[in-house]
């Protein structure tokens, strides 16, 4: 057989991406379908390849039998043919006679050739999601090819990927053959062949930038411990460094804050900030409403994670952002629900042991209800009990936790469909009443500085160290704290 198929088989292991085992595999079965096709049986087939692939052929395997005792002329050659084969042919000889494919029936080959293709093509699609199943969460560059109904087909080279509509960043467009960075977000295969879906809205899409522009993390020396994400307008990443030497808010920036430009540019300018993370609640708290200065936070109650941030009348714009978003984002980011006040606002507030009992008044008008105040997502007017049980089960047990989520958040919910969504948010706008502080907000400029530290107002009587008004005992020589003479004294001013 001449060398045109060894060169097709060259070309297969090459543009698919296919080895040249499978390959051989394939133009075996190929040729043994048309050879069946053609005498009824490849019983008696034998196909060779040459070294390199440089030869292929197939041979027919027949018995050497008496002139007069031909019986089936597939598997059996009668002597006289078979001596002109070979001059030292006897009865019983088993002979292979090479055959010519074009000898084959045209519909035989028709048949071998789709059984071929159908072949290879299970064969790329097992060899593609090999490939690729192992490159989730990774970042990978690819070009826009075309738009179905919302939908990005990015092509990646050996095969296409799929950007859906909700994956896309929404400030974000795109032009026919441009190119486009995402992230692997799932591989799986379909009927009609892999499918590799990218994403460039999950927040671990910036993670995976920050790792390509900032070695350090890359090499796990400065970790993140959190990202949250409105995509398109603000992301919010806690940071935290395993030396001491080493400034995680520093190293993320870049000297002259070349390393986050370059994260923000691939995010068409989406607005970044980066904060050090603090196992201490109320640093936490402080260092996530950056860039806002804040003077004091306050943790009204512990169990429940509510904390009140008070803030300069001049930073109050600046701490809850526009529309909301840098405190929403706060909450998310320390899993607090946080309320913003001025020093004015906080000034006029009683703060005593029995309004810290009942501080939800801080956060929404309190609405009463036979002596209760509603806290449970369970006793809003309006919502199923099917509903209550799926937010339950995802730990949204609190109407502070439903109402810092986005229809984002809530669409990502197993279990809540797009009609369910819009019935929560009916839900809330119908029962729950968010006071926002009046002004226009200043604009919100990145500051990559942490939060200012706040100058403490009381000592310890004891040892002189720095305490609050709402801590019991001395942090450093455990002494008792009492505040009640002080309460005293403003009740007779």
């Amino acid at each position: 057989m001449n060398s045109e198929l060894s060169d097709s088989i060259r070309a297969i292991t090459q543009d698919k991406g296919i080895s040249s085992e499978l390959v051989q595999k394939v133009v075996e079965e190929f040729l043994l379908a048309a050879y069946k096709k053609t005498y009824g049986t490849s019983d008696n087939a034998v196909v060779k390849f040459g070294e390199d692939l440089g030869e292929v052929s197939i041979s027919a395997k027949k018995v050497v039998v008496d002139d007069d005792d031909l019986y089936d002329p597939v598997g059996e050659l009668e002597l006289k043919d078979a001596l002109l084969l070979n001059e030292e042919a006897t009865v019983g000889d088993e002979i292979l006679i090479e055959i010519d494919p074009k000898e084959f029936d045209r519909s035989s080959v028709h048949t071998a050739k789709q059984r071929a293709k159908q072949y290879l093509r299970d064969i790329q699609k097992d060899t593609l999601y090999s490939e690729f199943s192992g490159k989730e969460n990774e970042v990978i560059i690819g070009y826009y090819q075309r738009e179905r109904n919302g939908n990005i087909y990015v092509d990646l080279g050996r095969t296409e990927g799929i950007l859906p509509r909700k994956n896309q960043s929404p400030r974000e467009t795109y032009a026919p053959g441009s190119r486009i960075k995402s992230m692997i977000s799932e591989v799986r295969k379909t009927p009609g062949g892999l499918q590799v879906v990218l994403t460039r809205r999950d927040p671990k899409f910036v993670e995976k930038l920050f790792e390509l522009e900032v070695p350090e993390i890359y090499e796990k020396t400065i970790l993140i411990h959190k990202i949250v994400r409105e995509a398109g307008y603000r992301t919010k990443i806690a940071v935290r460094s395993v030396k001491q030497e080493v400034d995680p808010i520093g190293a993320c920036v870049g000297l002259k804050g070349v390393r986050i430009q370059a994260v923000m540019k691939e995010l068409e300018g989406e607005r970044i900030d980066v904060l050090k993370w603090d196992p201490e609640p109320r640093e936490f708290i402080r260092n996530a409403l950056n860039p806002a200065q804040v003077s004091q936070v306050v943790i009204l109650d512990e169990s429940k994670k509510q904390a009140l941030a008070v803030v300069p009348e001049s930073q109050l714009s600046l701490a809850i952002g526009k529309q909301g978003l840098n405190v929403k984002l706060a909450n998310r980011l320390c899993d607090w629900s946080i309320d913003v006040k001025t020093e004015e606002q906080f000034a006029e507030m009683d703060l005593s042991r029995e309004a810290r009992e009942t501080a939800h008044g801080l956060f929404r008008d309190e609405e009463e209800i036979e002596g209760s105040v509603i806290t449970s997502v369970a006793e809003l007017e309006g919502i199923s009990e099917r509903l209550v049980g799926v937010l339950a089960e995802h730990n949204i047990v609190l109407i502070e936790t439903l109402v810092n989520l986005s229809r984002e958040d809530l669409g990502k919910i197993d279990g809540i469909t797009a009609q369910d969504v819009e019935t929560l948010m009916k839900v809330i706008e119908d029962n729950v009443e968010i006071v926002e502080d009046e002004g226009q907000e200043a604009p919100i400029d990145y500051s990559p500085e942490d939060a200012v530290e706040y100058e403490e107002e009381f000592e310890c009587p004891e040892c002189g160290h720095p305490v609050q008004i709402n801590m019991t005992q001395c942090p450093n020589c455990g002494v008792g704290l009492s505040f009640e003479i002080e309460e005293e004294e403003a009740e007779e001013k």
